[in-house]
């Protein structure tokens, strides 16, 4: 990859023109992210990652560039690609490498062979610390760049789909080095997957769209924490939400949350707005083209582009053709049209801006926090996939609420024993 001849850092970026609005943004952001603000002053007075390098495969946003630059401040050396092609705020990459010194590899729509070229630089940096969103980058140095693995203490992982694929190859015994799951930290996906998918894939769909949500049939399919937080917001604006699962129980409980629940079948016949977060592919599916309505419209939230099968619905389309920025008609023979958000990629990205930096603030803190636990504790453990350690977890939460100004209850010594003893009772 080119050195930019303007900024002296190795970089593929849209334009460096676009710097001074990244700027301003990220600035904005980072007003939101008070957890991050502490562990940043932090890592500026005790360099836990110094001398480190670091690999990061991310969304490129305003959160991410404040997680990078507090990254850097603790001493790490950064590289930065996107962790999807259609992910990346042009202006937020350009002011990493303009104002901060930090390479980064990333362009909004670009192609898959960029894309992976992008991942390729970022693997060429020889990281000590992997991380991804996704696992791209994981996947990357185990199958085609073997040869750097032997560089590389550890990782942490974002995201649900990237920590399966993680815990498959654990379970495979492929996995090179430990890996931190950020994902199953509660102070991430009780708060990041819930609040901040519900609210960011809506407004996505909405932007794209600009339809009135009110009065709709939205089908949300899957009822892991993604959908909990896409079905609460999208009855929030008057839409008649329908849950499809796989899992008895979290059928169960979308019931008694009080949506109606069916299979994918049922609802194709019935719903007017679609919206997959389960991390499985083929979600929607030839046989539920066939059913839905004309001028449904599907949009996806989870992180690969395989929920929505469009290879599938390309050959049912007589024609296709885009309509709105991140909106394609696919026109079908019997007359029908099927609109498909963001080329099937995460919506709230492609057509919005992800997550709000608040919710952001708390899953940012883990990764950083766990890049540091990584660094101190790696050489004992093992080659497999840990979950975020519970003090680091509760020391996110107590750092949020002190921000917030709230104050909570402690327990007193009686009730520490109480709890910690088996004699008393009745």
């Amino acid at each position: 990859m080119p050195v930019n001849t303007q900024t002296q850092v190795a970089c593929d970026v849209k334009d460096l023109a676009l710097a001074d609005l990244g700027k301003r943004r990220t600035e904005w952001a980072f007003q939101s992210m008070p957890v991050l603000q502490t562990i940043r002053k932090q890592f500026i007075k005790t360099q836990p990652l110094a001398g480190l390098r670091v690999s990061a495969c991310l969304h490129v946003t305003t959160e991410t560039a404040n997680l990078m630059i507090t990254l850097k401040d603790g001493g790490a050396s950064v590289v930065l690609c996107a962790s999807n092609p259609l992910s990346t705020q042009d202006d937020v990459a350009a002011t990493l490498v303009r104002d901060y010194g930090i390479p980064v590899y990333a362009i909004k729509g670009e192609n898959n062979d960029v894309y992976y070229s992008h991942i390729t630089a970022a693997a060429d940096h020889k990281p000590n610390l992997t991380m991804d969103d996704g696992a791209d980058l994981v996947h990357m140095l185990h199958t085609k760049r073997q040869d750097l693995l032997s560089h590389v203490l550890g990782g942490t992982e974002e995201t649900t789909t990237g920590v399966i694929r993680l815990r498959a190859m654990a379970k495979e015994g492929v996995l090179k080095y430990p890996i931190v799951a950020v994902n199953d930290a509660y102070t991430k996906h009780l708060f990041d997957n819930r609040y901040g998918t519900g609210q960011s894939t809506i407004d996505g769909i909405i932007r794209a769209t600009n339809v009135l949500l009110a009065g709709l049939n939205i089908v949300v399919a899957g009822y892991g924490w993604c959908g909990r937080g896409v079905a609460m917001r999208a009855r929030g604006l008057g839409a008649n939400v329908i849950v499809t699962e796989v899992d008895p129980t979290k059928a169960l409980e979308a019931l008694m949350d009080g949506y109606r629940v069916m299979s994918m079948q049922e609802a194709a016949v019935i719903g007017d707005v679609f919206i997959t977060v389960t991390g499985n592919k083929h979600i929607i599916g030839r046989d539920h083209f066939e059913k839905l309505k004309n001028g449904a419209i599907l949009a996806n939230s989870g992180h690969f582009n395989v929920e929505i099968d469009l290879e599938a619905l390309g050959k049912l389309a007589s024609s296709r053709r885009q309509t709105r920025e991140f909106v394609e008609e696919f026109a079908l023979r019997d007359g029908r049209r099927i609109y498909v958000l963001g080329e099937g990629r995460l919506i709230n990205l492609a057509a919005a801006e992800g997550h709000p930096a608040s919710v952001m603030d708390m899953s940012f803190a883990n990764q950083a926090l766990a890049a540091d636990y990584m660094a101190k504790n790696h050489a004992t453990l093992e080659k497999r996939v840990y979950s975020v350690p519970e003090a680091l977890d509760k020391q996110v939460a107590k750092m949020k609420l002190e921000s917030m100004g709230v104050k909570i209850d402690r327990l007193t010594v009686e009730q520490e024993h109480y709890l910690s003893s088996w004699s008393e009772g009745t």
